[in-house]
């Protein structure tokens, strides 16, 4: 599938989007901070939609913001609606995967939309769920462990990688030796790193937010598992729940059979 890139400009900052398929538009948001994002391509999903891929602000070859502590939730949102504006389509349909799922919730509570993939998510962080992300990333050993709780925003675009890769088996509940070339696809600029943020939490505002949404969540997600997904469906008052069996924090990768399927059903 033909993949097109396009930019659009916000106080002389570039952004870059990118857009394949057919049909409805969903605009889809990748984790990190800072992690580059072709990961979250979809090409299942193009032979259906039209997807649109934001390369977020600090990363690739976006524009970076004046100071890395302005890479906050709040400007990710701004970056995005203007997506959205230039695309001139109305309200769309967002997909939003772990730090993507806080921007689009937030984006959401902002602005008009059509719907929401909530995909490994949460309505919350803060000191207790980094506190279970770190309980339950122990089970893969100490070295992933030590790479995980390192000082990221201290380090450098290769370094952070270098973590990146280290703990990428930790994203999966079953690492195999086909997904070691998207190990080595992987990259992360360190900048979005050291966004100065209040700790996340949508709970309560989310009751508001009446727009069809759908919550997937890996069974063996180690940060955005369970516990954030069924709390994220409950404060949603038009959601449904997709828990992934077998599965990480990258379904789409680890179980595309089960991802594609329910999130065209759900999108069509």
């Amino acid at each position: 599938m033909t993949i097109t890139t396009h930019s659009v400009t916000l106080d002389g900052v570039e952004q870059r989007y990118h857009v394949a398929g057919n049909g409805p538009v969903c605009l889809a948001h990748s984790g990190g901070p800072g992690i580059a994002w072709d990961y979250l391509r979809m090409r299942p999903l193009e032979e259906h939609l039209t997807m649109v891929y934001v390369e977020p602000i600090g990363t690739g070859e976006s524009g970076r913001l004046a100071a890395d502590t302005d890479y906050t939730l709040d400007n990710y949102v701004r970056y995005l609606h203007v997506v959205v504006e230039d695309l001139a389509a109305g309200p769309v349909a967002l997909l939003g995967h772990s730090h993507g799922g806080f921007v689009v919730q937030k984006y959401a509570l902002a602005h008009p939309v059509d719907a929401l993939v909530l995909y490994d998510t949460s309505a919350r962080t803060g000191a207790e769920f980094f506190g279970d992300a770190v309980a339950n990333i122990q089970r893969h050993g100490q070295k992933i462990l030590a790479a995980f709780t390192s000082q990221h925003a201290e380090m450098t675009n290769d370094e952070l990688t270098d973590v990146l890769r280290t703990i990428m088996p930790a994203y999966f509940a079953d690492w195999r030796v086909e997904f070691e070339p998207l190990r080595a696809a992987m990259r992360i600029w360190s900048g979005p790193s050291r966004g100065q943020d209040v700790p996340f939490d949508v709970r309560e505002q989310l009751s508001a937010l009446d727009v069809p949404a759908l919550v997937v969540v890996g069974e063996d997600d180690f940060i955005c598992g369970p516990r954030w997904a069924q709390e994220l469906h409950r404060a949603l008052p038009s959601s449904r729940l997709r828990v992934i069996e077998h599965c990480g924090h990258i379904a789409h990768v680890e179980r595309p059979d089960v991802f594609y399927p329910e999130v065209l059903k759900f999108l069509s």
